[in-house]
């Protein structure tokens, strides 16, 4: 293998690296935030901590790919992974949750510099004709990090510390660092721009109003509170003043122009709709197995092992098969698996087998894999160098907002349903009446061992069938967004990974 080989080989491993640290943060915190209140203190507060982290990557991606595209990938890049090393030492160190919230904005704001310029330095220094076989490779580290997030999360929580959790990233970053900083040389030729200030600072606002009303509506503040209307209304207010500053700026933090393509708004448009189906099937299948099947697993990440790793197979097929067919040829059948698992995922009944959820797990898992990978492509295709990190970013950004939006929207959903369901089953019935305690608005409430144990049979069998329903549901909504998704596909035009196209225009 050659010196240059070599070295784009050492730059992959740290972009691997970064992407796997950055993506995982988003998951670990999941089985240990229990644990981690328990010690701090704060549960009123502990959505703070678990939400800051997304709300300034979200915020963060637009803004730092548009920079790297102007003053270059490799500052930004590496300012990135200092950041997020110094917040995760500063979260290690908390002493209450909302010091603990404040260090987790930190780490996003290095996390949303990481994971767009991640992708758009791989674009940068891979050949064409490699870009599709290492695409897949990205994508299927995304898609694993969902998996050992919550495992690493659980185990490190358990038998070493809370703090650990965010510790193990500092000798990732390290190396990370050491390897872009050694092996990776960008050209010196960039773009200079003038910064959207206003576009960012509006954007930035928008974000966090419509973020933290999601989080917050219906848990602490009632929907119709003046705390989450007033949320709402600033993320209307700041979007108009988002659209109005990005149209008339000489060069905006999302440039509109870019949407004219007919492939990157479809890609766009694909990454939106089907990350908010599927984070939907991620969210309520291990509450399913966990509370309708009485699965002994205690964590999300080893239940949904089986749909993790059939993504990795559509991945990393994905990028092999970029380069001999068009985009939206491997996007329609994929997406198609996506619908056909979630409409099969709305016939489980507490009568299924685990096999049968298994094999539907599978069928939605190959069905998202793809878009880890396709989508990057085909949204950078036909944009010279000094857009890509904005392209990359834009997708990064409208993706991780659908999966947000999916979360919280489906989640009003099942949780009015089970709340209705098991309101109507224990009032005035002659059955075993409600149990005592129980959030009936809370899957999770449900899910505990020792909680399920006191309660009588007859009860738990209404509790478990209202819980089916209600999931059940949830899968049938998210049908929605999945089916517009297919619909996007066959909007995209029939362009494939062409290295000779590539390489013109990179020039």
């Amino acid at each position: 293998m050659s010196k240059t080989n070599n070295k784009t080989g050492m730059v992959v491993a740290a972009l691997l690296l970064a992407i796997l640290m950055a993506s995982m943060d988003n998951t670990i915190m999941a089985t240990a935030i229990g644990t981690i209140v328990g010690e701090l203190g704060g549960l009123d507060k502990f959505v703070w901590a678990t939400s800051a982290y997304m709300v300034a990557e979200m915020a963060g991606m637009p803004i730092f790919g548009k920079l790297s595209d102007m003053y270059g990938r490799k500052r930004f890049f590496v300012f990135g992974i200092i950041v997020f090393m110094l917040g995760s030492v500063l979260c290690g160190t908390a002493t209450s949750i909302v010091q603990l919230s404040i260090y987790r904005a930190i780490q996003g704001i290095g996390g949303g510099a990481l994971v767009p310029i991640a992708f758009t330095i791989m674009f940068d220094t891979v050949t064409p004709e490699n870009r599709g076989k290492l695409g897949g490779l990205f994508g299927a580290v995304f898609g694993m990090s969902s998996i050992f997030g919550p495992l690493l999360g659980a185990y490190i929580t358990d038998y070493i510390h809370w703090s650990w959790i965010f510790y193990i990233n500092l000798p990732l970053g390290f190396i990370s660092l050491v390897m872009i900083a050694l092996f990776y040389k960008e050209s010196p030729v960039h773009s200079k721009q003038r910064i959207d200030w206003w576009g960012a600072m509006t954007l930035v606002g928008a974000v966090v109003c419509l973020m933290f009303a999601m989080e917050l509506g219906g848990k602490q503040y009632a929907w119709g509170s003046v705390q989450i209307l007033g949320l709402f209304a600033g993320f209307a207010v700041l979007t108009l003043l988002f659209l109005f500053v990005e149209k008339r700026a000489e060069e905006p933090i999302i440039s509109f122009s870019m949407f004219r393509n007919r492939l990157y708004a479809s890609s766009n448009a694909v990454g939106i709709l089907s990350g908010a189906a599927f984070i939907t099937a991620s969210v309520y299948i291990p509450i399913f197995i966990q509370g309708v099947l009485g699965g002994t697993a205690t964590n999300s990440g080893l239940m949904l092992l089986p749909m993790m790793l059939s993504s990795v197979v559509t991945a990393t097929l994905g990028g092999f098969l970029m380069t001999k067919m068009p985009f939206r040829s491997i996007m329609i059948p994929t997406l198609a698996l996506l619908v056909l698992g979630l409409a099969l995922l709305t016939t489980l009944t507490p009568e299924s087998s685990r096999f049968i959820v298994t094999l539907y797990m599978i069928l939605t898992g190959l069905g998202i894999g793809a878009s880890f990978s396709v989508l990057s492509n085909a949204a950078i295709h036909s944009f010279p160098a000094s857009q890509r990190g904005a392209a990359t970013s834009t997708l990064n950004f409208l993706r991780s907002l659908g999966m947000t939006l999916g979360i919280t929207l489906f989640g009003i959903i099942q949780s009015h349903a089970l709340t209705r369901k098991l309101t109507d089953a224990f009032t005035g019935s002659a059955q075993a009446g409600a149990p005592k305690g129980i959030d009936f608005s809370d899957p999770h409430a449900l899910l505990d061992p020792a909680t399920r144990a006191q309660i009588p049979p007859q009860a738990l069998g209404t509790i478990t069938e209202g819980l089916s329903s209600s999931v059940v549901l949830t899968f049938a909504w998210s049908l929605i967004p999945a089916g517009l998704a297919l619909v996007a596909a066959f909007a995209m035009s029939k362009e494939k990974l062409d290295p000779a196209a590539e390489a013109a225009a990179s020039h």
